[in-house]
């Protein structure tokens, strides 16, 4: 037995591979959860009578829950072992999908969000632990392989599956479409996945000033990224949010250093491929979720898409992750982690700065090969960074690293979102008023670049516009700006991309 509460064996059997896949399918439903449920907040609101400002609390107390409990997988996984950690967590989040389809009012269903999102948070990490704690180092790549596609293809599919089980059922469903996955998933993981030894005692260890001080931290981080593009980074109430958290933060380091049990174990950022793993993990993040997150803003508010149709044209990304899956397995072991690492962030950097040269008419044809590209790199800047890291650490190193790891991919996540909305928000202000200065001056330039007619533009009455003229142009001149700051945001996204293909550089593969 391992001492991170897998049994690894150098064959792996039938049993170990159908129980990986069934966790693999808890992570999928925790991933497309995220999804699936931010295409139908209009109608949740609705349906529930929420204000407009409380609507993200739906989304935000899954994702708060969410980052609290990663980090806590690595601490789970040696009280309860692999196998029993995994059947919690996918029963707790079975039973909280339950509650939320049957909540009747909007405290209720952010309770039960929060314990969805905690039990979720747990799924994901747990997978990565089961690459290096059950399956021995000859299947690795396969093993990576298979959760890395499950991982990525979530979000990309989420979309269409929340838009379709809305029109076609009820906002219920998003939630109770994860019941007899979750059921099937809880009963037979148990039977297949080796047995290992619990340490419940250890419970009595557990220094709940640092779960307290993580949760804390971890919290304001959240919060404050929602709040700073709307109410600014430099607010007083944002500034205050950042400071809880790096005081925090602080005194959480300074505890899981000097005790001899802490929650999270931090020893494996000793080793330089682990931390430059975590990096490369941040920038991923930031690259895969800022970009699932823009596509659909651009494809709602700038060509007036609707849930399902969004889902369509994304799906590109997902069968081009697919498809590359299976190569990146196969060259891992031919080439070498580090450097299918770097052509995968090259070529993700490539694939983002694509879209940032979008017409303010760019639909399906024009999207068609940035997705391609993207889709191939994500691949190459997931599965051989998740060896990079993990592989070259000792057993017992493994839960808490694989918790270290998956949690940085969501700060990533959550600070490239925050970033793309104050790029969003702020620059559309700046491209609306150039706009509306040079549509003033008569430039006929600006008239076509936000889709007015040129014969039209040249034929108004002289002086002011009229309110029924500023009515007509001014949703004209908001795509316009919205699509030029898109385009700042996908520029943005590749040079974090690029970033990551500086970081991998540091990293040192694992020898023999």
């Amino acid at each position: 037995m391992s001492e991170g509460g897998g049994v690894r064996t150098e064959v792996a059997g039938t049993g170990v591979w159908l129980g990986f896949l069934l966790m693999c399918l808890g992570m999928f439903m925790a991933i497309l959860d995220i999804q699936v449920v931010a295409t139908s907040l209009p109608t949740i609101q609705n349906a529930l009578a929420i204000s407009p400002d409380a609507m993200n609390w739906i989304q935000t107390a899954y994702l708060i829950a969410e980052v609290v409990a990663i980090p806590l997988t690595g601490l789970l996984t040696r009280i309860l072992t692999l196998r029993w950690l995994f059947v919690a967590a996918v029963t707790l989040f079975t039973v909280a999908s339950v509650g939320c389809a049957f909540s009747t009012d909007f405290g209720v269903l952010i309770g039960f969000r929060a314990v969805q999102g905690f039990a979720g948070g747990m799924l994901i990490p747990v997978v990565f632990s089961a690459v290096f704690l059950l399956f021995p180092p000859r299947l690795h790549a396969a093993a990576t392989t298979v959760g890395g596609v499950i991982a990525v293809l979530a979000p990309t599919v989420g979309p269409v599956v929340g838009g379709w089980i809305t029109e076609t059922w009820s906002w219920h469903w998003l939630f109770l479409i994860n019941v007899i996955p979750g059921l099937v998933a809880a009963a037979a993981t148990p039977l297949l996945l080796p047995r290992g030894k619990t340490h419940l005692a250890d419970l009595a260890k557990l220094d709940g000033f640092a779960v307290v001080a993580m949760a804390a931290g971890l919290a304001s981080l959240e919060i404050g990224l929602k709040d700073a593009p709307h109410d600014g980074w430099l607010s007083l109430y944002c500034v205050a949010l950042f400071a809880a958290c790096a005081a925090c933060t602080g005194f959480f380091i300074r505890r899981a250093l000097r005790v001899a049990y802490p929650v999270v174990d931090l020893s494996a950022l000793k080793q330089r491929s682990f931390a430059v793993g975590c990096g490369l993990s941040f920038c991923l993040g930031v690259g895969l979720f800022g970009s699932v997150y823009l596509m659909p803003v651009y494809l709602a508010f700038v060509r007036s898409h609707d849930a399902f149709e969004i889902g369509s044209i994304m799906l590109v990304t997902g069968v081009a992750q697919l498809v590359t899956a299976p190569f990146a397995g196969i060259l891992e072991s031919r080439v070498g982690a580090r450097s299918l690492t770097a052509a995968g962030f090259a070529l993700f950097a490539i694939g983002l700065g694509l879209s940032a040269f979008q017409s303010r008419v760019a639909d399906f044809d024009e999207m068609f090969w940035p997705q391609i590209v993207r889709g191939v790199a994500i691949m190459f800047c997931l599965l051989p960074p998740t060896r990079l890291a993990l592989g070259t650490l000792p057993e017992a190193q493994v839960p808490d690293a694989s918790g270290l790891f998956n949690l940085m991919r969501n700060l990533g996540g959550a600070i490239g979102i925050a970033v793309i909305d104050t790029i969003l928000y702020g620059r559309s202000l700046v491209h609306a008023e150039d706009f509306r200065v040079r549509l003033l001056a008569g430039d006929v330039t600006a008239a076509k670049a936000i889709g007015l007619s040129a014969g039209l533009f040249a034929g108004r009455l002289p002086g002011p516009p009229d309110a029924r003229t500023v009515a007509f142009v001014r949703p004209m001149v908001e795509r316009a700006s919205l699509a030029l700051s898109a385009n700042e945001a996908w520029a943005f996204l590749a040079l974090v991309a690029l970033a990551g293909l500086l970081l991998v550089s540091l990293a040192r593969e694992k020898s023999g």
